[in-house]
């Protein structure tokens, strides 16, 4: 499995205050890119992967509605997570 108990507590561990802390966007923002990423390679070598596409449209937009909120919250937690993930605006 690619994602592991260990790889979800890094995650947050990194990008949030704590690795118990799943809570912040941040890391919940960390966490949906990781799962982005993997399911574009997937869809890379599976095209045909309907099902897989949708899940990963839906699970876009819920990271662009995290980042819309932490930008209406805090600009500056906002850039920052931009920049160490590369995620485009």
């Amino acid at each position: 499995m690619y994602l592991t108990k260990e790889v979800k507590e890094s995650i947050f561990e990194k990008h949030g205050k704590g690795k118990n802390d799943t809570g912040s966007s941040e890391g919940q923002i960390a966490l949906f890119t990781h799962r982005i990423n993997h399911l574009t390679e997937h869809l890379k070598n599976n095209r045909k992967d309907y099902n897989t596409e949708r899940s990963l449209v839906m699970m876009v937009g819920k990271r662009r509605s995290l980042l819309d909120y932490l930008k209406k919250k805090d600009i500056l937690r906002y850039r920052a997570i931009i920049k160490e993930l590369g995620i485009r605006k």
